[in-house]
């Protein structure tokens, strides 16, 4: 399902992983200690193999890993159990982590702001509520009268089919655009803010996304609009530096050349196809966490949330 794009968004990777190594787990929860311990962490290298960018897959299964040891040294007697129970408070935390970050973004729109959203940041790419989305929720909530312009996100469209889903389900005033009219739209004056989410951040603040987002972030920095990212500190991968070292999925060719079903190319035709692409920090104005909102000088910020690392 992680693969193939049927759970996707970094959030809803995480907790959809560790959903399956629990799952996984109840199925040899009779097994000695050892042996359970080595099937389990046989799953969740597998599971953690399925896509190779969203930080959140790979912080999903460390946390589940480093659980059982934690359930191991107790002497606990159902192992499986407690992992089930782990799985379960992922998922919890995330809703209540995306409510926070709202709360804590919401301050940085106005009354009037028309915002910019790439693919799909919201409640269907997490547990519930959203990142980048959630935090246009809860500007809403407050009674803040807000427009928000939906990129298509080609080649997979998730802004069309998801995004603008989401907006017309909240009933938050929304307008479809074509990746390619960004830019246009800025020099008119139309859009004033961007928001997105993130799928792995780096030490230094760079940060990878859906691709098309470094894009945005360069016209955002040429029309002097403010670029924010929203995403969890699970997001965050302290131990890469810089975004050169996060690597970047690459899809399948047909998902460019073909439209349902229905060749858009000609058959055999070379492709390019990047899943993501890493927006450099100096790119970013703030990036809105569920601790607090952080502002450049990146490296020294981000460093205070490893201590939020479970």
């Amino acid at each position: 399902a992680i693969r193939d794009l049927t759970v996707r968004g970094a959030p809803a990777i995480g907790v959809a992983a560790a959903m399956g190594a629990a799952l996984g787990a109840l199925a040899f929860a009779s097994e000695p200690i050892e042996k359970f311990k080595k099937k389990f962490n046989a799953i969740c290298d597998e599971i953690a193999a399925a896509r190779p960018t969203a930080r959140n897959l790979f912080w999903a299964m460390e946390r589940m890993k480093k659980h059982l040891d934690e359930v191991v040294r107790s002497g606990k007697r159902n192992p499986a159990r407690e992992l089930v129970r782990e799985a379960k408070r992922i998922c919890a935390e995330d809703i209540a982590v995306n409510r926070e970050m709202g709360r804590r973004g919401a301050a940085l729109f106005s009354d009037g702001d028309h915002v910019l959203t790439h693919c799909n940041a919201g409640a269907l790419a997490t547990a519930g509520y959203g990142t980048a989305l959630g935090v246009l929720r809860a500007a809403v909530d407050e009674g803040k009268k807000l427009h928000v312009y939906v990129d298509e996100t080609r080649p997979v469209l998730q802004g069309a089919r998801l995004t603008a889903w989401e907006m017309k389900k909240e009933k938050i005033p929304a307008t479809l655009i074509c990746d390619n009219m960004a830019g246009s739209l800025m020099r008119q004056g139309k859009i004033n803010k961007v928001i997105v989410g993130a799928d792995r951040i780096a030490a230094n603040g760079d940060a990878a996304n859906k691709i098309g987002t470094y894009a945005l972030a360069v016209l955002a920095r040429a029309h002097r609009i403010p670029f924010y990212i929203a995403a969890p500190v699970s997001t965050f991968d302290f131990s890469i530096k810089t975004g050169e070292d996060i690597p970047i999925e690459e899809r399948q060719a047909d998902e460019v050349t073909t439209f349902r079903g229905a060749q858009a190319a000609p058959k055999g035709m070379k492709v390019y196809n990047p899943a993501f692409d890493v927006t450099p920090a100096r790119l970013i104005t703030a990036m809105i966490t569920e601790r607090g909102v952080l502002t450049p000088p990146f490296p020294a910020a981000i460093a205070r949330l490893k201590r939020f690392v479970p």
